[in-house]
């Protein structure tokens, strides 16, 4: 019953929902078709949905050969992140290996058989991955072996170094974020969907890579702590705790909020380049790539803000929530209301006592003005009272149903949340 009252609070949620189920994904993830493609390619396809079925569901919507170039730089950037996460193979080994790794792709035979990830067979297989690689255009071979170059000497000197300053949390999500970022709006531009600027404009592509890494990090400050990770800037929580591992403890969850603010009112200084970024593109399967992980970003985000949860458990928007985010996202006008929607959430949480107070009134201040740019925003949502009591009813009715919906869709949800 406690999803029942969820959903009579957010009718949209369970409107759509059903728009969803019955096809509406449709519109935003269109499945492209492998069946013609050669072996090899679906092999390929096919270790995408094994490692991200989501993943595989937004990269395959992607008009022309794009989807390609995208489903390999995925997969090759999963192998280099395989490598990376392995605590089984020893620094002598891993540091050379990261070095080393895009010229991997031009060595035919090369594999790795010895991991112990799960996703261990896009190493074990690699050379089906890097034949794909090589018969790509080589406007993408020069993108995805420069941006997998470049990530790999950024994994390796993080290797045994931690995150002290916030310039140097910048860098590390340059590293595993903003690279992706950049080589994605290159491959956008070099499959000529998009304007030259998209893939020029490095430091806007970095802020769309930063801003859901930020999301991702402050997120999962807890599930972090639990696996010894830690990602949380040293500069800023040691203003507040003398461990990071204390902000967990009951006594300190005023202060841990307070940190928790803080990195938050950080991350929103990316929003508006994401806006400024998605107000240039021009291919549709790329805007529906793109703003859907921002809008998604946005909204954990206003969920986490001033939440002690935060350090209790997992915090998560919900999935009729997430749906209804990826129904809208479609436009560039519908993407600003959005953001304003949830800004304005964050704005009216902003506890008087918070140190970062003034800053993140600043920062929304920033982000309203560019939100707001024809005047006073519309709502994204009209329901008349008759459709209220509608979709209410609806949802009574159908509560059961849509708990049991689908795992691909599941998935699909979860991965924005992600």
């Amino acid at each position: 019953m406690e999803l029942l009252r969820k959903w009579l609070g957010h009718p949209e949620d369970i409107y759509n929902l059903l728009r969803f189920k019955m096809g509406g994904y449709r519109t935003v993830m269109p499945r492209g078709d492998t069946d013609s493609l050669g072996r090899s390619l679906r092999t390929c396809y096919r270790y995408l949905n094994q490692t991200s079925r989501s993943f595989a569901a937004v990269i395959q919507a992607l008009d022309g050969d794009l989807r390609h170039a995208v489903c390999i730089f995925y997969l090759v950037l999963r192998a280099l992140d395989t490598i990376e996460d392995d605590m089984t193979i020893s620094l002598d080994v891993k540091v050379p290996m990261l070095h080393e790794f895009h010229s991997y792709l031009y060595q035919p035979e090369w594999k790795y058989t010895e991991s112990k990830e799960k996703d261990r067979q896009v190493l074990e297989d690699f050379p089906t991955i890097s034949m794909e690689f090589r018969n790509l255009s080589k406007v993408y071979q020069e993108v995805i072996a420069d941006v997998c170059h470049k990530m790999g000497v950024g994994m390796a000197e993080f290797l045994e170094k931690k995150v002290d300053s916030q310039q140097e949390w910048d860098k590390y999500c340059h590293y595993v974020a903003g690279l992706v970022g950049i080589g994605l709006s290159r491959l956008f531009s070099a499959s000529e969907l998009e304007d030259p600027i998209i893939g020029q404009d490095t430091e806007l592509a970095n802020s769309m890579g930063l801003f859901l890494q930020k999301t991702n990090i402050i997120r999962d400050y807890l599930e972090d702590q639990v696996e010894g990770r830690e990602f949380w800037p040293r500069e800023v929580w040691s203003r507040y705790t003398k461990k990071l591992s204390d902000l967990a403890k009951p006594e300190n969850i005023d202060v841990a909020v307070h940190c928790l603010n803080e990195l938050i009112t950080n991350a929103l200084h990316h929003v508006p380049d994401v806006l400024t970024y998605l107000s240039r593109l021009k291919n549709q399967s790329v805007f529906n790539f793109c703003a859907i992980p921002q809008v998604m970003a946005i909204a954990t985000l206003a969920a986490c803000y001033n939440n002690k949860q935060v350090f209790r458990g997992v915090v998560k928007i919900r999935k009729g929530q997430a749906v209804t985010l990826m129904m809208d996202a479609t436009n560039i006008q519908a993407v600003r209301a959005i953001m304003h929607q949830y800004s304005e959430e964050i704005y009216q949480k902003i506890p008087s006592s918070d140190p970062s107070s003034n800053k993140t009134q600043q920062i929304i201040a920033s982000i309203r003005a560019m939100s707001l740019p024809g005047g006073p925003m519309v709502s994204r949502h009209h329901y008349s009272p008759i459709y209220l009591s509608c979709a209410m009813l609806l949802a009574a009715l159908s509560w059961q149903y849509l708990s049991t919906i689908s795992k691909a869709t599941e998935d699909y949800v979860q991965a924005g949340e992600n």
